[in-house]
């Protein structure tokens, strides 16, 4: 085993791209399960409709997961793991925090949203093929932070 400070950087970056989107991701599922409860104890009948509403918020802890995956991979943390200088260790950090901070950011409001979904759905059930791209728009921003954050930490030369 090879840890330096620089793979230590690197792999608080991995942790954090998962805890801090994952944190996001759990309220705003939590406050779209609680719209939804609300909602079934009257119209029992709409459970499909407001799952797909809640699951939403969901994706931004899976991106966060998926970027702390592929940095193990990268620095072979299931097997020699790569001692990285100072300077790699920050870089990788860095390209961690975007889908740290915007997973955080965004699975909050997609569930803000989900939540005004979820009550459209209950007064207007004919609605939710307006609803969902309401939650999509909100993807986006998490999906563009997704993109840079797993090319940055699969491009950074480590050699």
């Amino acid at each position: 085993m090879n840890l330096t400070m620089g793979t230590f950087y690197a792999l608080i970056g991995a942790a954090l791209a998962v805890i801090v989107s994952g944190i996001g991701s759990a309220i705003g599922v939590g406050r779209a399960g609680q719209a939804s409860s609300a909602l079934l104890s009257k119209q029992p009948d709409k459970f499909g409709t407001t799952m797909i509403l809640q699951v939403m918020p969901s994706t931004q802890g899976l991106y966060g997961f998926v970027v702390a995956f592929m940095m193990l991979i990268k620095l072979q943390a299931f097997g020699d793991i790569l001692g990285l200088t100072d300077a790699q260790g920050w870089a990788m950090f860095a390209y961690c925090m975007p889908i740290a901070i915007v997973g955080l950011v965004s699975a909050i409001m997609q569930g803000n949203v989900a939540i005004g979904c979820i009550n459209l759905v209950g007064k207007q059930e004919n609605q939710i093929g307006h609803a969902i791209p309401m939650l999509v728009l909100v993807e986006i921003f998490a999906i563009f932070a997704f993109i840079v954050s797993i090319l940055g930490v699969m491009l950074l030369g480590l050699e």
